[in-house]
């Protein structure tokens, strides 16, 4: 009678996760402990519950049971199919008397109408932050508990949050859905399509309050101030030297490691830093940019035309003799 009423007494300790029924909610226990009973008899990889092993298992034989009746589009799952089946319907008949916004389901309208309200039912014990919305409550729980229950069918990693997931599906597909108007150039995250926009519109949305420098990402506001706080949070562990940027404690580490992972393909000299190896391989070169001004002359470095410049000044200079005769 419960599944009925709606009831739902069962209530997870760890995540506060209500249910109706005590073995749904034993059932969900498996995930805050650990345990993994379930194994593929091809890929030896273990899951929490059956139901999963069922689904995971189709992603060895290739198999899609669910139809879509409009399309006839195949899935692996009813829960894709049912997402899917939104495509076809424009039915919403459920209308918020606020903003006059229409959804499909009225859970739908209900979870939306919290926002009209301003109430933030939901409180977390650990960092005291409250949340309009119980999904929304329960990701944020998992920065806490550490749970990552949605993981990767390629490479196994954990996530926890849908999104996350499926943007690392992206980097054993290769699909980058978000292309640039400008340049299109493609790109598999929205995020990184919006920071690469800026390169054509030059906006700098991030200032520093100290010296109001304009900068066009957060994390380059971060890396600046800096400048201004002195802060040094990357530490090295053989010599205890501070540094402000991580790029900065790479590059000191190798003095430590003796490290040379850079080689040359024409001598096989090994160096520290890319940057090192690209101005070795101008001697491997004829190419030779730098140019005398005076006699033409030109130099594969500029610290070669550098010096052979001084001999032009010595030219310059007056012989003492000379002015003696004066």
């Amino acid at each position: 009678m419960k599944v009925h009423s709606g009831e739902k007494p069962h209530e997870c300790s760890v995540c506060l996760k209500v249910f109706p029924v005590k073995s749904n909610l034993i059932k969900h226990m498996i995930i805050h402990s650990g345990e993994k009973p379930y194994k593929c008899s091809e890929c030896l990889r273990t899951f929490a519950h059956k139901s999963a092993l069922v689904r995971h298992v189709k992603s060895h034989t290739g198999e899609k049971p669910y139809e879509c009746s409009v399309c006839l589009k195949v899935f692996k799952y009813v829960s894709s199919l049912n997402t899917h089946k939104g495509i076809h319907t424009t039915d919403e008949p459920y209308k918020c008397t606020f903003c006059l916004k229409r959804f499909k389901v009225k859970s739908s309208l209900i979870q939306h109408m919290i926002i009209h309200s301003g109430e933030k039912p939901f409180h977390c014990s650990e960092c005291l932050k409250d949340f309009r919305h119980r999904s929304t409550f329960i990701k944020h729980m998992r920065i806490h508990t550490g749970e990552k229950p949605f993981q990767c069918s390629e490479c196994v990693k954990g996530f926890p949050n849908k999104s996350s997931l499926k943007k690392h599906l992206r980097i054993h597909t290769g699909e980058k859905p978000y292309q640039c108007s400008e340049c299109l150039k493609d790109f598999a995250d929205k995020s990184n399509l919006v920071r690469h926009m800026r390169v054509h519109s030059g906006e700098k949305p991030y200032q520093c309050s100290v010296c109001l420098k304009d900068l066009s990402e957060k994390t380059a506001l971060v890396k600046h101030m800096r400048v201004h706080t002195g802060e040094k949070p990357y530490h090295c562990s053989v010599c205890l030297k501070d540094f402000t940027q991580r790029s900065s404690l790479v590059h000191h580490k190798k003095m430590h490691s003796g490290e040379n992972p850079y080689q040359c393909a024409v001598c096989l000299k090994d160096f520290k830093e890319k940057s090192y190896l690209m101005q070795h391989m101008s001697l491997h070169s004829d190419d030779r940019q730098h140019q005398c001004s005076r006699c033409l002359k030109k130099y594969k470095k500029k610290s070669y035309l550098t010096q052979h410049m001084r001999t032009h000044i010595n030219e310059n200079l007056c012989p003492v003799s000379v002015c003696l005769k004066d």
